[in-house]
């Protein structure tokens, strides 16, 4: 009796040890993380290089007096900016003041004798102002002021070496202005020299429209270091790595319930996008974007729908 009892108990315990594993596998099966999923979906992430550049006038105007006069009239101020055929200085010679206008007045055809109106040549801003005091006599050929041509107004960027291949010649930019406007513009002409301490090579940039900007003004200039191709791109958070930001995976979405861990390779990434340069994932794949976070390799999750 005791031997039947003995030969039962071992029956139920060996019962109970086979029946306890597909409990767990059961439970393990059953269990499902709720998760949202979102879609690959190929595009542009914009990899701005900051870059800096001060604003300089390649060709300038030296306005002189065509005859020795006197300035009579001065109708512009250091920095103002001024159109091609405007006047900016009104010059009497000799001869009129010595006549007096009391003596030219009466006669028409006489109005204008002697009475010279200096005009701009070119459209520009005034760098220099050398005569500005009506009553000074200058003399024939005698320099007035300095118009820096507006359509030969650059911007010398200093650009460290590692980074010419992003500013060949052609190549756009962004011109960001101290008042953030934003204005489009392209590299034209690298210089020979490079800055020693610094180790910068400094490239013109002319701007795609008209500015008119002083001299020596400094500004930042943006590059996007990306070749115009769409690409992977997936969020943020659908991306994970390790705590050394070494090794990056996805949870990808299988079928309906399972999703699996894919390592990847991330490229240019922002705030909120990454680029994955391998590998190369379907357009109709599911990538896990919450609940993702601690999964293993292989999980079974419930897609809130």
């Amino acid at each position: 009796m005791r031997t039947e009892l003995k030969i039962f108990i071992g029956f139920t315990l060996v019962m109970a040890a086979c029946q306890r594993p597909a409990v767990h596998e059961d439970v393990a099966v059953k269990a499902k993380v709720s998760v949202d999923v979102i879609g690959l979906s190929k595009g542009i992430i914009k990899d701005e290089l900051t870059l800096f550049a001060n604003t300089l006038y390649l060709s300038r105007n030296v306005v002189t007096a065509q005859i020795p006069a006197f300035i009579t009239n001065v109708f512009i101020k250091l920095g103002d900016p001024v159109k091609e055929g405007q006047i900016l200085y009104v010059l009497e010679t000799k001869e009129r003041r010595a006549l007096g206008v009391g003596a030219v007045m009466p006669d028409s055809a006489a109005t204008s004798y002697g009475k010279i109106n200096v005009k701009a040549p070119a459209s520009g801003i005034i760098s220099t102002l050398d005569k500005q005091q009506i009553g000074d006599y200058v003399l024939e050929g005698g320099q007035l002021c300095t118009i820096a041509e507006s359509n030969a107004l650059a911007f010398a960027v200093n650009v460290p070496y590692e980074y010419k291949p992003f500013t060949k010649t052609g190549a756009s930019c962004i011109l960001l202005m101290p008042d953030n406007s934003r204005h489009p513009a392209r590299f034209t002409t690298p210089l020979t020299t490079m800055n020693v301490l610094a180790q910068t090579q400094t490239i013109l940039a002319k701007s795609d429209a008209p500015l008119f900007l002083p001299e020596n003004l400094i500004i930042k200039v943006l590059v996007n270091k990306n070749v115009e191709a769409k690409k992977q791109i997936l969020p943020k958070v659908a991306v994970l790595s390790d705590e050394m930001m070494e090794n990056f995976w996805v949870m990808k979405l299988v079928n309906d319930s399972t999703a699996v861990k894919v390592e990847v390779i991330p490229g240019t990434r922002n705030k909120e996008l990454v680029e994955i340069i391998k590998p190369q994932f379907k357009l109709d794949d599911k990538f896990l974007t919450t609940g993702n976070y601690g999964l293993p390799d292989t999980a079974f999750v419930k897609v809130n729908r």
